[in-house]
């Protein structure tokens, strides 16, 4: 592409004296229209009276940026959508310009550079950057470094704005000397500069700095020197135990997991008989725009490793946020050498309001730490993480900031359903969907409305990004960092509610696949578990007695439920068969009570997956699901696959990120909005009345 310089290419330096347009140019001076430097030209055939700004009702500083503009050579109907739009979102002509209506960032500042008359800079050497304080502000909001140019003079670099052009160019007529010390950049140009040059401290940064500060909340050490004081000594008391009396310790660890396996049972029961349907929320945003509520900036971040195959679904899905692209802050976070997923999103050349973040190839290789990683520069006042694979609801950004505005500070998080979308793809896809339905819309909504700790799910985490930074983020050691981070935030007095818009996602389809995601899930929620338990006394001091045994529950309950369900059920089945063999009289009475808890345990966590799921699920949802239900036993056995191979994988690589492979794969079941099942519910209404009609006719 053409620089501003004309035959100057925009990959290197472009000084003054280069410049040859067989004319000197002065500050302020009018320049050629931006098509000329590779932009999109307007149609000529445009008619005279075409849409025009109207700027008898807008601020003088967006007067001041539509006449520069002009000048520019932007189109009236382009400078008018952009007017619109940056007095409905509080923003600038500039800002909605750059996001909006497809320009490029270098020709937009080479052009900004040649009406000033200064140098244009494309790109920034890290080494020529002058050491300043205050880094990470010029990651997030880049304006302005300090530069050791080619002549080892100092000159600074400087992002204009459109508003600012007018009383540049005064000043450098003013003072032309200042136009040996001022060359123009990219808000690009500084940020790549400057993540190249810290690179190696911020990426200890996001690995250690929990640790660091809290080293009792990290995963870092998986059992500590208390811990492994007293599991020693447990277990050793135990074998000692066992030696003396091995049927009743056989007896007693029989009654104890028994009696936590129901006591999980009876939380999700709770759970099932406490639900209640929640429509999709229309969600506000026609709040009227002041001062003081005007659409703020929002963080999307996305952790991204060997997903070259789906960026072009995921941008896709990023596009149709129902959300001002002016006020968008997307991170797409890759690791340094996945050079694929790299140059696939460069491919597709995203807008100005995406920013690609090279993760340095450090360990641990964690989604948190690429995660702590971009939060560096995340400019929102909040922020949201997805998968690489995921759609979500075009309005849900619109409902977590309406649910923020309306909350108190303390409700730090909000969870948006997960919705399975590829049910008929296997039946371990749809037990999946029936899974995520009664953890996602059942589960977790009634923990939400009883203000209990809530175990976030892996994406669509909402935050207000002042306090995910109060709590020290994610942790990098901890391979279900969304668990984690939702027991911190609510041992820090913050509190998660839930959405109502979903997002929606593939399960896996085949087993593999899916027992190597859900290893890697249980070896997260154990080393949550081991983390709460490092000081059980102060835990429950900051969560309070019943949120604490609740935590128990959630987690070691699902944990132990998936360990003994092998154990249960043999027990259950030879103490079946040696009931049809013998009186039941002949049968201890122990064992008889333990049959029967143990029986309903089992059949008992079957019927509440269903229920929860099936009671959870739109009836188009329960339609693709139904014929597999039969399979749920041999689910729970592959469960109980997962939680072992955890076990071992705990004792062996603890902060290994067990990577699942995902494709670009389209829905098998139509995704409905809310108008669209109302629609068809009212149809269905239709033809149930004709047909009772002409029955009573006939009849």
């Amino acid at each position: 592409m053409q620089g501003a310089a004309g035959s100057v290419t925009l990959n290197r330096q472009v000084w003054p004296g280069e410049y040859n347009h067989g004319t000197e140019r002065q500050p302020g001076q009018a320049v050629e229209p931006l098509w000329s430097f590779g932009l999109e030209q307007p149609d000529r055939c445009e008619p005279e009276n075409a849409s025009e700004p109207d700027l008898d009702r807008v601020s003088p500083a967006l007067r001041d940026e539509v006449q520069l503009l002009k000048r520019l050579g932007f189109s009236k109907p382009a400078l008018a959508r952009c007017v619109r739009r940056a007095v409905q979102n509080a923003s600038t002509v500039e800002e909605e310009l750059l996001a909006n209506e497809g320009v490029e960032p270098e020709a937009y500042y080479a052009a900004l550079a040649r009406t000033a008359g200064l140098p244009f800079f494309s790109d920034i050497d890290p080494a020529a950057i002058i050491g300043v304080s205050g880094d990470e502000t010029q990651l997030a909001e880049p304006k302005v470094v300090r530069l050791v140019a080619r002549d080892r003079q100092a000159v600074t670099a400087l992002v204009p704005t459109a508003a600012m052009m007018a009383r540049l160019c005064e000043r450098l007529t003013v003072l032309p000397a200042l136009s040996r010390q001022l060359v123009i950049t990219t808000p690009a140009a500084i940020r790549q500069a400057m993540w190249r040059r810290g690179r190696q401290e911020r990426v200890q940064a996001a690995t250690n700095a929990l640790f660091d500060a809290r080293p009792r909340l990290s995963a870092r050490i998986v059992v500590s020197g208390s811990q492994g004081f007293v599991l020693g000594a447990g277990v050793m008391a135990l074998v000692a135990a066992f030696l003396v009396s091995p049927l009743d310790m056989l007896l007693l660890a029989h009654i104890a997991g028994s009696l936590f396996f129901a006591a999980a049972l009876m939380l999700r029961a709770a759970a099932l008989f406490r639900f209640k349907r929640r429509r999709q929320r229309k969600y506000l945003t026609r709040l009227r725009v002041t001062d003081d509520c005007a659409p703020p900036i929002y963080t999307v971040m996305i952790a991204l490793y060997r997903e070259h195959a789906v960026v072009a679904q995921l941008l896709k899905a990023l596009d149709g946020l129902d959300w001002p692209k002016s006020r968008l802050d997307v991170k797409l976070l890759c690791e340094e050498d996945d050079s694929e997923t790299i140059d696939a999103i460069r491919r597709l050349r995203p807008p100005g309001y995406v920013d690609v973040v090279e993760v340095p190839a450090a360990g641990p290789r964690t989604k948190p730490k690429a995660l702590n990683y971009g939060l560096t520069a995340a400019r929102g006042t909040y922020l949201v993480i997805y998968d690489a694979e995921d759609r979500p609801d075009p309005g849900q950004l619109r409902e977590a900031w309406e649910r923020f505005e309306s909350r108190a500070m303390n409700v730090a998080c909000l969870q948006a359903p997960l919705v399975i979308s590829n049910p008929r793809g296997s039946w371990i896809s749809a037990l999946f969907a029936l899974e995520y339905a009664g953890l996602f819309r059942c589960l977790l909504p009634m923990l939400a409305d009883r203000r209990l700790p809530l175990p976030l799910g892996g994406t669509s985490n909402h935050f207000r990004i002042d306090a995910l930074r109060q709590v020290g983020a994610w942790d990098p050691f901890n391979v279900t960092e969304d668990a984690d981070l939702g027991l911190r935030l609510y041992r820090s007095g913050l509190r998660a509610e839930v959405l109502t818009t979903p997002t929606y996602e593939e399960a896996p389809q085949a087993g593999g696949i899916w027992v190597k995601q859900r290893t890697r899930w249980f070896k997260g929620w154990l080393q949550t578990w081991l983390v709460t338990l490092r000081n059980a006394p102060g835990a429950m001091g900051e969560m309070g007695p019943w949120p604490f045994l609740v935590t128990q529950l959630m987690i070691g309950g699902m944990l132990v439920s998936a360990l003994l369900h092998p154990a249960l059920l043999l027990f259950v089945g030879l103490t079946a068969v040696k009931l049809l063999a013998l009186p039941s009289a002949s049968v201890d009475w122990s064992r008889l009570v333990l049959f029967w808890m143990d029986l309903v345990n089992i059949f008992g966590a079957y019927a509440c997956f269903l229920a929860m799921g099936g009671k959870a699920m739109e009836r188009m949802e329960w339609e693709a699901v139904r014929r597999r239900v039969i399979a749920i036993p041999l689910y729970w056995m592959m469960m109980t696959v997962a939680a072992w191979r955890a076990v071992f994988d705990l004792s062996r690589r603890p902060h290994f990120w067990e990577k699942t492979p995902h494709a670009p794969l389209e829905p098998d079941m139509p995704v409905e909005s809310e108008a669209e099942i109302t629609l068809r519910h009212l149809r269905a209404l239709r033809q149930a009345i004709l047909r009772r009609s002409v029955e009573i006719w006939s009849g």
